[in-house]
């Protein structure tokens, strides 16, 4: 199994770039996936220059029919950091990711130095387990982060979410209807809109 990502798939904005951001994958999907190129697409509109990566683990699943589960998170933020390190990039760098791959940005974000972090979908806690809180990436915050949230995300929902004591750094915004892959019904708000303007609106000018 490869220590780094050997390739990024890059896209760029419409308008003059305010930063680039790495966009880690969730956990059970690589970075290609639909829901990865509306992302990408609306961090590209909100004025990003995006770099897509994958972990190893997920790497490995491109080359061999096996399905290696996901690696240590202590292995996954040690890659992140190596793959920040070597980033070939000026100007403001963000981080950010689905599911896991936020959690392993908002993480690493204040350590590395990144201008922010943003999260599509954070895992509070897994599914039908509120009490295994995962809120240890928030301690000692330096950085912005950003949340994106489905308000019936059973990885953390408003009311769960509330109780808990996070830092005046972190900004939450609900999706309306929105699942843990922001998938909405037909009567709520575009989603990826909605990810785009609070993008725009939460960096800086």
């Amino acid at each position: 199994m490869r220590e780094n990502p050997t390739m990024f798939l890059v896209s760029e904005p419409n308008v003059k770039a305010l930063g680039s951001i790495l966009l880690a994958h969730g956990s059970g999907a690589p970075m290609d996936t639909p829901f990865m190129d509306k992302a990408a697409g609306a961090l590209n509109q909100a004025g990003l220059r995006v770099f897509r990566y994958e972990f190893a683990y997920m790497a490995a699943r491109r080359q061999s029919s096996k399905r290696p589960p996901p690696s240590r998170f202590e292995k996954l933020q040690e890659e992140l950091a190596q793959i920040w390190e070597n980033w070939p990039v000026d100007g403001p760098r963000y981080l950010g990711g689905k599911s896991l791959g936020s959690r392993v940005s908002v993480s690493l974000a204040s350590r590395l130095g990144a201008v922010g972090a943003i999260a599509l979908g954070y895992p509070f806690h897994p599914p039908g387990k509120p009490e295994n809180v995962r809120l240890a990436p928030f301690e000692n915050l330096t950085t912005p982060v950003l949340i994106l949230q489905g308000t019936r995300d059973p990885f953390g929902t408003p009311d769960e979410v509330s109780g808990y004591s996070l830092p005046s750094l972190v900004k939450i915004h609900w999706i309306q209807g929105g699942t843990h892959d922001l998938s909405v019904r037909k009567s709520d708000p575009e989603p990826f809109v909605q990810i785009r303007d609070q993008v725009a609106a939460w960096l800086p000018g």
